[in-house]
């Protein structure tokens, strides 16, 4: 076997990968100017996000296992690790050989992690090195065989575009969706409802925008909701994306309003009632609680977030669709 695509998992981009790659359904590889390379029979399970870009490659290597719903952007992953379910990865980390992750483990921008290590928490700590039983279950996990041959690359290019609207767009009783002409939405998203979007915004692969017996979901122009995202709310409230929003990989949004330009980053939950101000940053993996409320040009962070410094202009992140 080469590499096996799951019915719903997707390539954008240009990816290097070696034989015997598995992505299982809903999982997704996104590479820009040719800057993802996965090694021989690496596995990526269900809803998992991986992201590569021009200045912040990805490079995975051998026999490692993503589990569900991971995230990776921009790092180097060794071989032979065992990535629990929830993890996210951030730009610039540098991760070692035969590393085991707890699930939920958040591996902050620029971090290093020496081979060999047992690591837990959000942020992440090594709590110690490998032992026998660790090394006899990555083992086992892997039929027995962790012998790396030789790397055999196989490329996969598919372009960047969207779909026709009509496919991934549902009405709920008598609320249909009102999508833009220049908006973009990606294979295997799905808008239901009561839902606005506006002009030029992306909805991307994998992303699941809710508006059936509760909203109205308002999305402005020049909004990204990138993959694997959920947008949903409570009844009797509204979830309000302003102009210029950025949404990361794997978040869960929640009947709140953000404000124009803001940016949240990958795997964060933004809960019911709440209000982020404008030009704001919450970083990945945090937690905004039910009716938290932000003023403008704050950075966000923690599980629950709170302020922990201040931003100047934003710009769209390097993650972003270009």
């Amino acid at each position: 076997m080469k590499v096996k695509l799951e019915k719903s998992a997707k390539i954008f981009g240009k990816v290097r990968c070696g034989d015997g790659v598995y992505l299982a359904r809903g999982s997704i590889i996104r590479s820009q100017f040719d800057s993802v390379l996965v090694g021989n029979s690496t596995w990526v399970l269900e809803n998992s996000v991986l992201i590569g870009t021009k200045n912040q490659p990805l490079i995975v290597g051998a026999k490692t296992v993503f589990g569900h719903r991971c995230i990776a952007i921009g790092a180097e992953i060794g071989n032979l690790c065992e990535i629990g379910n929830g993890t996210i990865i951030l730009p610039k980390s540098k991760i070692g050989h035969m590393c085991v992750f707890g699930e939920g483990t958040l591996i902050p921008e620029g971090s290093f992690i020496p081979d060999e290590s047992v690591v837990i928490g959000r942020p992440y700590r090594i709590i110690r090195k490998l032992n026998d039983e660790d090394k006899a279950m990555l083992v086992r996990m892997r039929s027995n065989d962790i012998a790396l041959k030789e790397y055999s690359e196989n490329i996969y290019e598919f372009p960047f575009k969207g779909v026709d609207s009509m496919i991934n767009i549902f009405p709920y009783n008598d609320k249909y969706p009102k999508v833009s002409e220049t908006a973009i939405l990606m294979d295997y998203c799905e808008v239901v409802g009561d839902v606005v979007i506006g002009e030029n915004s992306i909805v991307a692969s994998g992303v699941r925008i809710i508006g059936n017996s509760h909203g109205p979901v308002i999305i402005g122009n020049n909004v990204q909701i990138l993959e694997n995202t959920v947008l949903h709310l409570l009844p009797d409230n509204q979830l309000i994306i302003e102009d210029g929003v950025t949404i990361g990989p794997g978040c869960i949004i929640h009947g709140t309003i953000i404000g124009e330009n803001s940016i949240v980053e990958s795997g964060s939950i933004i809960c019911d009632y709440s209000k982020i101000g404008k030009n704001t940053i919450v970083k990945s993996g945090s937690l905004i609680k039910q009716r938290d409320v932000f003023s403008d040009n704050v950075i966000l962070e923690g599980f629950p977030a709170k302020p922990i410094g201040n931003t100047d202009t934003l710009y769209r992140p390097d993650w972003a669709i270009k």
